[in-house]
């Protein structure tokens, strides 16, 4: 018997599965406005308003059946007895289990990263997976208080299901390559706003770069990081829009062996968790000409933040590092600050500034 009830589950369900949505509504549907009309000519006066009998066929036929509308002729009885409640019962069960259907396919889909995100905007992407330094790096931006509010897209190659479904901002994509035009369609590469580059090896995170930096828009930061220092110079021959990183674990050594503590400094200038962090704040359009050392004294007395140089584009190739003071500061250069949080535009007095 038990092998028999599991038999009758499995049949249901597989036809379930083969009716679709639009089938299911349209029956629905149909369904409804047969029950309406039927009701109509049989006289049932105040079950036949439209608001009215929404709510009482949703009630009748869902069988919670509050009383409060019933049919009052007896043909209108016999019609809701044989009509409505069998056969509206038979497709509310289907409604549930085509709602619960897509409900699961749904979740599946996200668990395993088979969705869909070419439809969004002005995201963050992270390629490549690692088991601690990815948490981290998504740990790091989440802290960012004052950040601009983006979604972050974790993209993969690997075998693995959504390693962070409990949190609402990061969303999940496996790729068959990261090389793939379809599949960085899907990832909406040419809509990111910021790029992070983190492959299982540097071969991965080189071709990844050079892919992605001809199809992602003028506006977009690419971020890579490298383990052999040798593919950061051959990667910035062709591409100029990357900024790259590399371990440099001898430099920190040395650093502290010579002055005790510089790795403390390293280590707090890059951490958003606590303390004073390293950002950079665009100087935007239309704003004159000044001087570093009027930026660097505002900076300090309203922002309680240190200026440390300046940039003329996002990859900050031609960085001046503690300039002069009279050095001259134009709209489109970044400034690279140290405080406790950011500082965004519009809470600087920009105008004040010029002299």
């Amino acid at each position: 018997m038990h092998h028999l009830f599991n038999r009758l589950v499995v049949i249901i369900r597989s036809h379930i599965d083969q009716v679709s949505w639009q089938a299911v509504v349209i029956t629905t549907l149909l369904h409804m406005l047969l029950i309406w009309w039927l009701l109509v000519l049989v006289g049932e006066q105040a079950l036949t308003p439209l608001s009215t009998y929404f709510y009482y066929y949703v009630v009748t036929t869902s069988t919670v059946g509050y009383g409060d509308f019933s049919a009052s002729t007896e043909l209108g009885r016999w019609i809701v007895a044989i009509l409505q409640i069998p056969f509206g019962l038979a497709l509310f069960g289907v409604l549930l289990g085509k709602t619960g259907q897509t409900v699961t396919y749904l979740i599946r889909r996200a668990m395993t990263g088979d969705k869909s995100f070419a439809h969004i905007n002005n995201h963050i992407i992270i390629f490549g997976w690692h088991d601690t330094r990815t948490k981290k790096m998504i740990d790091y931006i989440l802290a960012d208080q004052k950040r601009l509010d983006r979604r972050i897209l974790l993209a993969v190659t690997e075998q693995m299901e959504h390693p962070f479904l409990a949190n609402p901002h990061v969303d999940f994509a496996r790729l068959s390559s990261f090389t793939d035009i379809d599949e960085l369609k899907r990832v909406a590469i040419e809509r990111a706003d910021k790029i992070i580059i983190d492959g299982q090896d540097d071969d991965q995170t080189f071709t990844t770069a050079l892919r992605i930096s001809k199809l992602v828009n003028e506006h977009c930061h690419i971020s890579a990081h490298f383990d052999d220092e040798t593919k950061i110079e051959m990667l910035l021959e062709h591409c100029h829009n990357v900024e790259c990183s590399s371990a440099k674990s001898a430099e920190i050594l040395v650093r502290s062996m010579q002055d005790p503590g510089s790795s403390r400094v390293q280590e707090e200038l890059l951490s958003t968790l606590h303390g004073d962090t390293q950002f950079s704040l665009p100087i935007p359009k239309g704003v004159q000409a000044m001087t570093f050392g009027n930026l660097f004294h505002h900076f300090k007395q309203s922002h309680d933040a240190i200026l440390l140089g300046v940039a003329h584009n996002l990859s900050a190739q031609d960085m001046d590092l503690n300039p002069p003071l009279d050095y001259v500061v134009s709209e489109g250069d970044i400034l690279h600050y140290i405080a406790v949080e950011r500082v965004l535009s519009n809470e600087v007095d920009w105008p004040a500034l010029v002299k």
